[in-house]
């Protein structure tokens, strides 16, 4: 089991849009099973490669109650997305110490390269597609915070900086 540390904010990384995947190998796949390890450390239910300094397009998420249930994705893409929006309270192991509410397509499809290099469309809903959503933000350069006004971000920077010293 392999606990990455996350890159602390505001790191370059988390706003630099990472590279897509071309196959999917064994390095690949570790890659997947530490994000795996670090996002059941936390707990969360999704990460993306670039928050631990991967500059690759590779998500997991398990928004399962039992856990285990992680999705890989590799170079991960919303084709479609509901115009009903769901409010779900969000953070990232990047920002520690601070939440806020986010309103998201409720469901979405997305198309996205599994562990076996398959070209794969599935469709997530609930938790799970709040979370694949945030974890494509962050594949592209973008923090939860990006979604709230400016005022709000910056309160939260702020209180994350004091909490964390």
């Amino acid at each position: 089991m392999t606990v990455r540390p996350c890159l602390p904010w505001p790191d370059k990384r988390l706003r630099t849009r990472a590279e897509e995947v071309s196959e999917i190998t064994d390095e690949i796949r570790q890659i997947w099973q530490d994000m795996i390890d670090t996002m059941e450390a936390m707990p969360g239910v999704g990460l993306g490669a670039n928050q631990i300094g991967v500059m690759l397009r590779l998500a997991v998420v398990d928004g399962s109650t039992e856990r285990g249930k992680a999705v890989r994705m590799a170079n991960p893409e919303i084709l479609h997305a509901s115009t009903q929006l769901r409010e779900h309270d969000e953070a990232s192991p990047n920002l520690p110490g601070v939440s806020a509410k986010v309103k998201r397509p409720r469901a979405v499809t997305v198309r996205y390269m599994d562990e076996s290099g398959e070209i794969t469309e599935r469709d997530f809903v609930g938790i799970e597609a709040t979370s694949v959503q945030h974890q494509i933000d962050h594949l592209d350069g973008k923090l939860y915070i990006d979604r709230l006004s400016k005022v709000k971000r910056d309160m939260l920077i702020r209180k994350s900086k004091k909490l964390t010293g």
